[in-house]
């Protein structure tokens, strides 16, 4: 039934603007034409993320959007850095942690929050 079917992240804000400038400019999403009123919708890779306007936005204590960039995590992280994403860090056990990036034998993670604390999320998948 939706084995064959696209999905697409969907994200809760409370400000929109805020959130066009931290998606559009901070994480360097394009903006598709395809935004309307209090809906923002970003291309990213070959899915979407689509970003609206909702009292119970940041709610969610888990992840909400995933990235795999693969062996190029420490430089996206080093980039976010740049413009100003601050990392979480989690207590796991096994892990080390250095640069916002935590690290378990060859798998790499990172997290951090969007400005309704939202939580994103890069793996070193493929």
């Amino acid at each position: 039934m939706l084995k064959a079917r696209n999905s697409s992240a969907i994200v809760a804000v409370r400000d929109l603007a805020r959130a066009k400038a931290f998606y559009g400019e901070t994480l360097g999403l394009n903006l598709s034409p395809d935004s309307d009123g209090d809906v923002a919708v970003f291309n990213t890779g070959d899915t979407h993320l689509v970003v609206y306007v909702s009292e119970f936005a940041g709610s969610n204590k888990a992840n909400a959007v995933v990235w795999s960039v693969g062996a190029e995590i420490e430089s996206v992280a080093a980039e976010l850095a740049a413009r100003g994403v601050v990392f979480e860090q989690y207590d796991m056990p096994g892990a080390d942690y250095e640069n916002g990036v935590h690290t378990m034998g060859d798998f790499r993670m990172v997290w951090f929050k969007d400005p309704d604390g939202n939580i994103l999320h890069l793996n070193s998948a493929d």
